[in-house]
């Protein structure tokens, strides 16, 4: 189980395959592997695949429970510096969209490609102070509090409301990129949403970088890439995408 320490940020990852790195950035409640495991044996095929978990999910550790979106594209950024990794693709679920595109603005260096899943262009802060401990304990979620809990127990040592608080906070202020920022993402992108998402549209994010493709999941709301929704229909799309991306790249 590798880890990688960072100042005093120690990541948790797997990795899986070889070829072009592939970098998956997971959602807000979930860990690199939850969010893509009906990814990881198509794409392993083809390329080199890291899953980390995020600072303050997971296995991954730190002395401060503090995080956000901004701060997260700054660790994967040092992340591919700690493996020796020029530039890699990205593929970003939620959250993950929000930090893939924060990359691609920041360092396009190292971003070869951007996909995002279940992305917007603007927070949708709706919903959000619903999964506030308070509010969870009120309403007797104790199953959610439990996974909670377990699933980021490395990470939060034990603070599961700090850990809520903080993922609520994200979630109501990200994305939040400046126009600048969007139209500096040159790095070929595909931008894919549910037809039923609430959390963003292929339009809006089209607006914000045109030149990307994009792709709307009939039937499909905010996670359509999952198992026992539309994983084998979006892993053949995004597969195709990046193959596409690696043909197109200049001899080095």
């Amino acid at each position: 189980m590798p880890y990688i320490n960072i100042n005093s940020l120690n990541i948790y990852y797997e990795e899986f395959g070889r070829g072009e790195a592939l970098l998956f950035l997971h959602s807000h409640f979930s860990r690199a592997l939850l969010a893509f495991s009906a990814q990881i044996l198509p794409f392993s095929a083809n390329y080199r695949c890291l899953y980390p978990d995020f600072r303050g999910h997971g296995r991954t550790t730190c002395e401060s429970l503090n995080w956000s979106s901004r701060i997260i594209a700054d660790d994967m950024s040092d992340f591919m510096n700690a493996l020796g990794i020029k530039s890699a693709h990205l593929l970003g679920y939620s959250c993950g969209a929000y930090v893939g595109c924060y990359m691609a603005a920041k360092y396009p260096e190292k971003v070869k490609s951007l996909v995002t899943i279940g992305g917007g262009a603007y927070p949708r802060p709706q919903g959000a102070d619903d999964f506030l401990p308070e509010k969870l304990i009120a309403n007797n979620d104790t199953g959610f509090i439990e996974d909670i809990k377990i699933r980021h127990s490395d990470a939060h040592r034990g603070d599961w409301q700090t850990y809520l608080r903080t993922t609520v906070a994200d979630w109501k202020a990200h994305p939040n990129l400046t126009d600048a920022e969007w139209a500096s993402i040159k790095c070929p992108a595909f931008f894919i949403n549910g037809e039923n998402d609430t959390f963003g549209t292929c339009s809006e994010l089209k607006d914000k970088v045109p030149h990307a493709k994009t792709y709307e999941v009939k039937g499909c709301g905010h996670r359509p890439h999952f198992v026992t929704e539309q994983a084998k229909e979006l892993n053949s799309i995004i597969l195709d995408f990046y193959h596409d991306v690696d043909r197109s790249a200049p001899c080095r």
